[in-house]
């Protein structure tokens, strides 16, 4: 891999010794001769179909070494020589799998795009389901947890995309975006009694306590299992760079869920459900408070809070009052310029 050990150098993060780069770049020669000697006598001897199998393996070889450029321009090469739909699809899988290595969004995005429209060709379940996986990755990674679930729940039980990341991780990322983003009713149907979720969360460290204290509202044993996940999630090159969001969100639905039983409950009692102190509580909560994300008012004299739920029917009522005030004051501003 003499480009990303190159690159790596460049960033500073290895230091390039010389003669190791000077050996993989003659074995990559070397490799490349053959690939291309590979192309030639395919295309004088052979058929289309081998043609296409030797550019294929030249830009696998591409993918294997690190060089992303010559990749995608290979592939390039080697879609123009693919007919069948499936195979042309199997191609932007490969670029997919770069695209998350180098976490390129932008080729990642556009790679899912065009799977969507040749699967318009027509396309087999197979690659449609693993397509839902890699969307649900991308979901994921750019912070829509919400959608992710669902493609992650979509393909819980056909799951064969083995090449990005093993079925336990899969578990591991479906359960922890469902958690922000399911109801409770919901998560119970498709999370908790999930029969492919509960045969593998058993592995998976801390994430069975985790999903299970909060649904049946075993807040301190949630708090311990919460210290332990997060240890996980900070360390995965996807949800890394969504640790503190992910952590906002988590607490969120958690601190709702409890205040949803209560009219009003003492700061003490929540804290000692919760197994923290009175301190910690006040605090988190006024953040919380402050940002918007819970409904409620914190009496600190008598060391109360008291939740304030939203009235749909009266949010709705506001919100159609206010744009249909900004409505008016648009109708009569065009008004006075046409009159003008």
């Amino acid at each position: 891999m003499a480009p990303l050990y190159e690159s790596l150098g460049a960033s500073g993060v290895l230091e390039i010794d010389q003669k190791v780069l000077d050996d993989m770049r003659v074995k990559i020669a070397d490799e490349l001769n053959k690939l291309d000697e590979k192309i030639a006598d395919a295309e004088e001897n052979l058929g289309e179909s081998e043609v296409r199998e030797a550019h294929l393996a030249k830009s696998l070889f591409f993918i294997r070494i690190g060089d992303k450029e010559k990749a995608l321009e290979q592939l390039k090469v080697t879609e123009g020589k693919t007919v069948a739909v499936g195979q042309r699809m199997d191609l932007v899988f490969y670029t997919l799998q770069m695209g998350f290595f180098y976490m390129d969004f932008d080729l990642i995005s556009k790679s899912i795009d065009k799977a969507k429209n040749l699967f318009e060709e027509g396309g087999d379940w197979e690659r449609k389901n693993r397509l839902k996986v890699y969307e649900g990755l991308y979901c994921m990674s750019t912070r829509n947890f919400k959608k992710a679930a669902d493609l992650f729940l979509d393909s819980i039980s056909t799951f064969t995309t083995y090449e990005i990341f093993p079925y336990d991780t899969f578990i591991f990322y479906t359960v922890l975006a469902s958690i922000i983003s399911l109801d409770r009713v919901s998560l119970k149907q498709k999370v908790v009694d999930a029969p492919e979720i509960l045969t593998v969360i058993g592995k998976i460290p801390f994430l069975s306590e985790f999903m299970n204290s909060l649904y049946e509202c075993q807040y301190k044993s949630f708090f311990s299992a919460f210290a332990g996940i997060s240890k996980h999630i900070k360390l995965d090159r996807y949800l890394n760079p969504h640790f503190r969001f992910y952590m906002r969100e988590i607490r969120t639905v958690v601190y709702s869920q409890f205040l949803e039983s209560y009219k009003s409950v003492t700061i003490e009692a929540m804290a000692k459900a919760f197994g923290v102190t009175v301190d910690f509580i006040d605090l988190e909560l006024s953040r919380f408070i402050a940002a918007g994300k819970l409904h409620c008012k914190i009496d600190k004299v008598a060391g109360v809070l008291e939740t304030n739920r939203p009235d749909a029917k009266n949010a709705l009522y506001q919100a159609t009052i206010k744009q249909g005030d900004f409505l008016l004051n648009r109708i009569q501003k065009l008004s006075r310029v046409i009159d003008l």
